[in-house]
């Protein structure tokens, strides 16, 4: 494995977006245990969830709940393991997806997310999109003063844009850590934001990394859908002799030295195929080639 950065912690290069673990069509507990397991196992150390990863209609913090399992069951020592949680989104009754930005639900919501990982200070707290409705500098205020009180060690954002980060890093200065927003070979809008946080020191993390590219080369060969579109991923993993998620993870490991991958996994093979993209360095003809990839294209 090899390591990257949030603020002055070194995690894996690559994390494990344990999102799939607590929605629809998650497995048991068993299986989801031995999947955050087989990531630690092989060297990841950076786990990311929410508060809002639940089933609709259930209360939040079943995605927590089971990180926090996951890791008192581990064997090993965790000690290094940065748990980077998110507020400020909830589940309504039908499954869709709310946005609640107001300081004071930021605020609960973060001791909520507290007590279920069961520690003394969050490692990464995210404010998870912004809200329309609030002025975001309050938002962003409730970030400031769960830092201040030693409620959460660092913060981060989520689904945000350049002014929007160049603004939280003038209240939160070197505070501030990361962004995560989503960025795959299917979906390139945040290349800006990409940027800007290389320009920052901030890490900025992938959410949905793998869009665009069959859920798992385990599932079985590249006429699974995205084969087409992405096609030269999938060359580039057969003439590697690997699977076209560790290629497009290493080329996202290739646009920057501050990017952290954290595609989702609901089995142990599939966590363990991920971690292999850490070491997987791709060359610069090969680079070209999947840059140029964009909808189909060649």
């Amino acid at each position: 494995m090899r390591y990257r950065t949030v603020g002055d912690l070194r995690v894996s290069a690559v994390g494990l977006g344990a999102m799939p673990l607590s929605l629809e069509g998650r497995p048991d507990e068993r299986r989801a245990l031995a999947t955050v397991h087989a990531a630690l196992d092989a060297g990841v150390n950076l786990l990311d969830t929410a508060d809002s990863y639940h089933p609709p209609c259930a209360a939040p913090g079943h995605n927590e709940l089971l990180v926090a399992r996951a890791l008192a069951a581990y064997g090993g020592d965790t000690s290094d393991v940065l748990v980077a949680t998110k507020g400020g989104r909830g589940r309504a009754a039908d499954g869709g997806w709310t946005v609640t930005g107001d300081p004071r639900h930021l605020k609960r919501a973060a001791e909520g997310s507290l007590k279920r990982l069961g520690v003394e200070a969050i490692g990464l707290y995210q404010l998870h999109k912004p809200d329309p409705v609030v002025p975001f500098e309050e938002s962003v205020g409730a970030l400031r003063e769960l830092l201040d009180e030693g409620k959460i060690r660092l913060a981060g954002l989520s689904n945000t844009d350049g002014q929007q980060i160049r603004s939280a890093r003038a209240i939160l200065g070197d505070r501030l850590v990361s962004v995560q927003n989503r960025y795959s070979p299917e979906v390139r809008d945040s290349e800006a934001e990409m940027r800007l946080c290389a320009e920052l020191g901030l890490a900025f993390l992938p959410w949905s990394p793998l869009g665009g590219i069959s859920r798992s080369a385990l599932d079985g060969p590249s006429r699974l859908p995205g084969a087409g579109r992405f096609g030269a991923f999938h060359e580039v993993a057969a003439e590697r002799g690997v699977s076209a998620q560790q290629v497009c993870l290493a080329w996202l490991l290739a646009k920057s030295p501050t990017v952290i991958p954290i595609p989702g996994a609901s089995r142990p093979e599939t966590i363990r195929d991920s971690a292999g993209a850490a070491d997987l360095v791709l060359s610069a003809r090969e680079l070209a080639r999947l840059d140029a990839q964009r909808d189909g294209g060649s």
